[in-house]
């Protein structure tokens, strides 16, 4: 009986307590308080906090992801980069310095290994026979660059674009054969690959759209079918009009409209889509909560001639498990027709705006002129 009545006391003191200002606690009634609140009820461990899904506006703002207490052991990365053309006067710069092929990513590779999965698209069949040009639009490079690919830390390479197959079908199996020898995992619209990292599978398709129309009932059914065999599907695409930050089409040469592409891949099963081939820095779009970027601009290109197309970025793609919670983009800026270097300061600050004004315009309908 006296314990209950003690127990009552403390329950009135609990409230007398509720009911004095706040400027005259009583610190002999909170401490017995205290010691009462910890018996009866042991405060719970913190529980891990799920950051909110991703906005189009989270992109291009600072995220910190410290604050939800995460499992580090549940956190994965993927990595993506714009154009790589290892031809050209690209080509003719390795061949100057020796075929040092690792100078093409020697500034970079630091940045690009940094993940758990690295891919890039080769825009150009790998030949033994590739010879030395400095023009035209036949691309091919050297079977050597495989090199870079893996001291950039390349894990995935996807062949689906309008250039590897100027070598014809003999071209693009030596290209998968040199890939295969240099235990790259490659990727094309009738071969997905998968990349298991700690027991997440992560796949890949990717397809082409310059120079054709996308068969769509094949694509679907293409990630379709990968869906159930992947806790992450990530989809490339080569797609759209060159010269242009807002994504189009191009008369003639890319009719199939980007958005409406990527979209359709989602709605399919992709949870990641990484598109290039405009050869400038696009928007992108966060689409039923999954990101679609329209093109990460040049990485490894001869393409001097403009501002524009010497920028690119390279994606960092944060998942926690399957769920996409960070996203960052670092620009780079091509020099000496072959190497991308990091961009800092306003240079660098210009390109993540100029691509967040982009991003603003998809979201409103602004149209750009369709290339020719």
């Amino acid at each position: 009986m006296k314990r209950f009545l003690a127990l009552i006391a403390g329950f009135a003191l609990l409230g007398a307590a509720c009911a004095e200002s706040a400027d005259a606690p009583s610190e002999s009634g909170d401490a017995e308080l205290a010691e009462t609140a910890t018996t009866l009820s042991p405060a719970p461990s913190p529980t891990p906090a799920i950051p909110p899904p991703l906005t189009a506006a989270d992109v291009f703002l600072p995220r910190d992801l410290s604050q939800y207490g995460l499992d580090p052991a549940r956190i994965r990365t993927v990595i993506a980069t714009g154009d790589v053309i290892p031809a050209r006067y690209t080509d003719k710069t390795i061949r100057e310095l020796g075929n040092d092929f690792n100078y093409t990513v020697a500034e970079t590779k630091q940045t690009t290994a940094d993940a758990d999965i690295t891919v890039i698209n080769l825009e150009a069949p790998l030949v033994h026979y590739c010879p030395l040009t400095e023009g035209g639009f036949t691309f091919c490079g050297q079977p050597g660059f495989t090199e870079a690919l893996l001291t950039a830390g390349v894990d995935v390479v996807t062949l689906e674009n309008n250039h590897i197959g100027n070598y014809g079908g003999a071209g693009i199996t030596e290209t998968q054969g040199h890939l295969d020898t240099a235990s790259i995992k490659w990727a094309d619209r009738y071969t997905p690959t998968i990349v298991d990292v700690r027991g997440m599978k992560f796949g890949f398709l990717a397809f082409n759209a310059v120079g054709e129309v996308v068969d769509r009932t094949a694509m679907v059914a293409g990630i379709e079918a990968l869906r159930p065999q992947v806790d992450v599907l990530s989809v490339a695409y080569h797609w759209g009009a060159e010269y242009l930050s807002v994504p189009n089409i191009s008369y003639g040469i890319a009719e199939d409209y980007p958005p409406d592409l990527g979209r359709l891949a989602i709605d399919a099963g992709a949870d990641l889509i990484i598109g290039n081939h405009p050869h400038w820095v696009q928007g992108i779009e966060v689409y039923k909560g999954k990101l679609i970027t329209y093109a990460h601009g040049n990485f490894i290109f001869d393409q001097m001639w403009s501002y524009e197309t010497r920028l690119g970025v390279v994606g960092k793609y944060t998942f926690y498990d399957a769920m996409l919670i960070g996203v960052e983009f670092t620009p780079v800026r091509i020099d000496n027709y072959a190497q991308p270097v990091l961009l800092e300061g306003d240079e660098r600050q210009a390109v993540l705006d100029t691509m967040k004004q982009a991003t603003e315009d998809l979201a409103n309908g602004v149209q750009t002129t369709p290339g020719a």
